[in-house]
Parts: structure tokens; C-alpha cells; sequence
């Protein structure tokens, strides 16, 4: 028998190993898969993202775990993923806020936006909601205006945290229709809207799907969405007009690294399962739409979303050393 040279086993050595990489990738996934969320449970990001894992476990015959990893305003959780294996079975799902406003806010951050991670989809896009809680006089924006600016610094206002869209929401308001409110930071979307549930504060801005149970069920009162027109899923509700609007989505990234077919993959399972009629619907109910995304077209568009969050960081004063 021919004994081979040590170029040639060092080749074979390459072979055996590109072709156990091939059968590992087409195999996958061959355990549970898990979505880090960086957000608090009952928050539209959470939300979304269990939806969408329990459809994506049904296809795939594996189990999706949504592990919640909430600190630092998102920071924890996305920074635990960028250090995390590129093996296909971690990945972030996370708001816009803590991908995009983070890098603008923070002089300090555990990942980079656009090296550390490899972007999927986008799951859905969710209008944001000015609801005050029902025994708030104002009705409307304007009479939130006029009671703001007769009652200055004394109309608080409550966010997620520091920072968070709903913070920056929050001041762009201030800003834009001069009235002086005072911000008051919770630890999550969830507990912002508990509490101006229970009367303890009047105002919040909250994304549809974590508010929009308390305002069909009274709870709170909605003022207007924020937006320059009013949404599809609830046309009823009036727009705060273009001074005020914003979209907001929800994504799903892969460490920077993740095999590509991995990447393709997940992509077109989680394409299949959003198209659904049953998960449009189930998206709608959340108050959230899905969106036409795919790993190029999210990739694009994040340079410009960068750079359009941190002027507006950059308005508002905002920032966290």
C-alpha cells in the first residue's frame, strides 16, 4: 500500500473535516435551539419571539427555547450572544432599541452591531402607543400638551429603561411640543405599563402588542399611535403625526460566524412559519405585522438605521457612560 506524503494526509485531513462540517450543517439542527431574548418576559419582543419559536420547533422537530436575558438594557443578553458559539443552536432575537440606539447611547458596549453578528430576518414591525392610564384628563395629544404645559416637570412619564425607544419617544415629545415631563425608567416595558396601569404614574409610550390589552380592556386610554398615519391594525386610532413617528421591528441574528447554510436554513423555516395564515393572524392579535425580510435586505438596511438612531440620540441629550 502507497503510504501518503504529508501534503497529501495534511488534504485528506482538510477533506475529512469540510466534510463533516457539510454533514453537520445539513443534519442540523440536531438538538434544541435557543432564542435569547434581551428583554424582560411580557414584552412585545418576547412575545414575538415565542410565537414565532413555537411554530419554528414544530417545523424543525426541535424544541426552540426562549431564554430571557434581560440587564443593561438590552446589553446583557446581545453580548452573552456575540460570545456565544457559531454552532446554529444560540441565537438573539432583540427590539430595534437595543440594537440600534444602544451603540448611539452607550459609551461602552459587550458587541458590536455590525461585526459581532450575522443578521437573518426581520419577524415583524409593531407601532409604538401614547396610552395614559383613564383617569388622566387628556383625551388626545393636544390636551396632554395643554395639561403638560400647565402643570411643567410634573406630568411623569414611565420607559422601559433608560434609553429604550419608549425613553427616546419620550423626549422627542418633550421636544418637539416643548412641554417639560419627568422620566421615570422601569426595568422593562412590561413594568412601565403595570404601573401606569395601577395609577402609580399617567403616561407611557408602549409598543402595540405590550399595551394594547390594557387599552381594549380599559385599562389604559390610548392617545394616538406614532406614526404619521394611522396603523393597519387599528385604523381607528389616531396618528401623532410625522414629528412623533416611528417603526419599530424586532430581528433575529446569528453569531457572527454561524455556517451559512445554517443561516439559509433558519431563514426560509422561519419564512415558511410567518406565512402562516395562522401566524398573520396570531401576529396581528400580538399587534405586530410581519415583514418582508431576508438576510441581505436586513443586512443593508442596519448601517442606515445606525446612523439615523444616533442623531436622534444625539438630539434628545441622551447618554449612558
Amino acid at each position: 500500500m502507497k503510504s501518503l506524503t504529508p501534503k497529501s494526509a495534511v488534504s485528506f485531513a482538510l477533506l475529512g473535516l469540510l466534510s463533516g462540517a457539510v454533514f453537520a450543517q445539513s443534519d442540523w439542527p440536531g438538538k434544541p435551539i435557543t432564542f435569547v431574548v434581551p428583554q424582560a418576559p411580557g414584552g412585545a419582543n418576547d412575545v414575538i419571539a415565542r410565537a414565532v419559536a413555537q411554530g419554528l420547533g414544530n417545523t424543525l422537530g426541535q424544541p426552540v427555547i426562549v431564554e430571557n436575558r434581560p440587564g443593561a438594557n438590552g446589553n446583557l443578553g446581545t453580548g452573552q450572544v456575540a460570545r456565544s458559539a457559531a454552532d446554529g443552536y444560540t441565537f438573539l432575537v432583540t427590539a430595534q432599541s437595543a440594537y440600534t440606539i444602544n451603540p448611539a447611547l452607550y459609551a461602552r458596549l459587550p458587541f458590536d452591531p455590525i461585526k459581532d453578528f450575522t443578521p437573518v430576518m426581520q419577524l415583524a414591525v409593531a407601532p409604538y402607543l401614547l396610552v395614559v392610564n383613564p383617569n388622566f384628563p387628556a383625551k388626545n395629544l393636544n390636551e396632554l400638551v395643554v395639561y403638560a404645559k400647565a402643570h411643567p416637570g410634573k406630568v411623569e412619564y414611565a420607559s422601559a429603561g433608560n434609553g429604550t425607544l419608549n425613553h427616546l419617544l419620550g423626549e422627542m415629545l418633550k421636544k418637539k411640543k416643548g412641554v417639560n415631563l419627568l422620566h421615570v425608567p422601569y426595568k422593562g416595558a412590561s413594568a412601565a405599563a403595570t404601573d401606569v396601569v395601577a395609577g402609580q404614574l399617567p403616561v407611557t409610550f408602549g409598543s402595540f402588542p405590550g399595551v394594547m390589552p390594557f387599552v381594549s380592556s380599559g385599562k389604559l386610554r390610548v392617545l394616538g399611535v406614532a406614526s404619521d398615519k394611522p396603523s393597519t391594525l387599528a385604523p381607528e386610532i389616531p396618528a401623532l403625526g410625522k414629528e412623533l413617528a416611528v417603526t419599530s421591528w424586532y430581528g433575529l441574528f446569528a453569531p457572527a460566524g454561524t455556517p451559512q447554510p445554517v443561516v439559509d436554513k433558519l431563514y426560509q423555516s422561519i419564512r415558511a412559519v410567518l406565512a402562516k395564515p395562522e401566524m398573520s393572524e396570531r401576529l396581528k392579535t400580538l399587534g405586530a405585522e410581519r415583514v418582508d425580510s431576508n438576510p441581505q435586505s436586513f443586512k443593508a438596511m442596519l448601517p442606515a438605521e445606525l446612523a439615523h438612531w444616533k442623531q436622534v440620540v444625539k438630539d434628545s441629550g441622551a447618554h449612558i457612560d
